[in-house]
């Protein structure tokens, strides 16, 4: 009988584990190691209930064995496990085995009093149970109620950077020795931007730093049409040689600079009204290096748009600060050379040029 009843577990376990009811074949493991150990104290208690408590030295020595892996699990999981049911789960077990020790010493040793004193007991145990349940719905720790969990989605929603995005391009057939591989190949970067490489190649590739390989930034394999953005927020001032691992000729710099404040452009009073020769964005046109962040605000009495392109073609979708009020600022990082004309899509009289170089 122990046999078939052993068989059944381990059946049930390894229904648990491929069935995908415990999602993985080690929860299904342990779903089956807690089924065979509470089947075992059953066979415990009732060996102990029909012939009472072996004092024989094969008997001592089971016992000292099965104590120390008990304390020494019971152990580490009340001091390094960060499970929040750890408590939970000890309680309860507690509560089970107490008052089943009490009735079956009762049992054995005063069994006029098992049913009077095995009923206190059990009903103290049941009332201890329901009022920790109960109050872990209504107290103000509310321990039974299951707080909620961030998706991996939100996680990544908050981990992604807030900094200026600077574009780097992983070339096409940059595999083959010799070619162009990163574009640009050296890229100077402020501090705190954001780097977003773009694989367009036709086969995977990682950037990797050369310093540690990889200790200080690594992308792992990036996909066709994959995107790594890497936040230069801690990283530090100065060169950062990097590689793709998959392909160690193909290698570039990563310059970091200290953080500059943004090239301003201004939205001067008086802009919503057209007048030959009134200049709507001081400066109209201006120059700056590739990498460099541009500011607009807003000075002026109503509401204003920064659009790239131009009042006959309309929006080319590049950048567009949408609606500004009086005083809000906008601003824009310019990571690839070119002419950038822009204009307000309220105002199309209002125009102005941002030179790249």
């Amino acid at each position: 009988m122990p046999g078939m009843g052993l068989t059944a577990i381990g059946v049930a376990g390894l229904t648990l584990s491929y069935a995908g009811i415990a999602h993985t074949f080690i929860d299904g493991m342990h779903a089956l190691t807690g089924l065979t150990m509470f089947v075992g104290l059953i066979f415990l208690s009732a060996g102990i209930l029909d012939g009472g408590i072996s004092t024989s030295n094969r008997a001592k020595a089971t016992t000292l064995v099965i104590l120390s892996i008990g304390l020494g699990f019971g152990t580490f999981a009340l001091t390094m496990n960060t499970s929040n049911y750890t408590i939970t789960l000890a309680g309860i077990l507690m509560a089970i085995a107490f008052p089943s020790i009490i009735i079956a010493y009762l049992a054995m040793k005063h069994p006029t009093f098992l049913k009077p004193v095995g009923s206190i007991v059990g009903i103290a145990a049941a009332t201890g149970i329901i009022m920790w349940v109960a109050f872990g719905f209504v107290s103000p720790d509310t321990y039974m109620i299951p707080q909620q969990v961030e998706s991996p989605e939100e996680e990544m929603a908050e981990s992604v950077p807030t900094g200026p995005i600077y574009a780097i391009k992983i070339l096409k057939d940059s595999t083959k020795q010799g070619n162009p591989d990163y574009d640009p190949d050296v890229a100077v970067v402020q501090q705190g931007y954001t780097v977003e490489w773009t694989n367009e190649d036709s086969l995977v590739h990682t950037v990797t730093s050369s310093e540690g390989f990889g200790e200080l930034f690594d992308s792992s394999i990036i996909d066709v049409g994959g995107v790594f953005t890497l936040d230069t927020t801690d990283l530090e001032i100065g060169e950062h040689e990097y590689t793709c691992s998959l392909h160690p000729y193909m290698v570039a710099t990563l310059i970091i600079e200290e953080p500059k404040e943004p090239t301003k452009i201004v939205i001067p009073e008086g802009s919503a009204v057209p007048e030959d020769g009134k200049i709507y964005y001081d400066p109209q046109t201006i120059d700056v290096a590739v990498g460099t962040t541009v500011a607009w605000e807003n000075q002026d009495n109503t509401v204003h748009t920064v659009t790239s392109g131009n009042s006959d073609a309309g929006p080319d979708g590049i950048f567009d600060s949408e609606m500004m009020s009086t005083g809000d600022v906008y601003e824009f990082t310019f990571s690839d050379a070119g002419n950038y004309d822009y204009y307000c899509t309220f105002h199309p009289w209002m125009a102005g040029t941002v030179n790249v170089e």
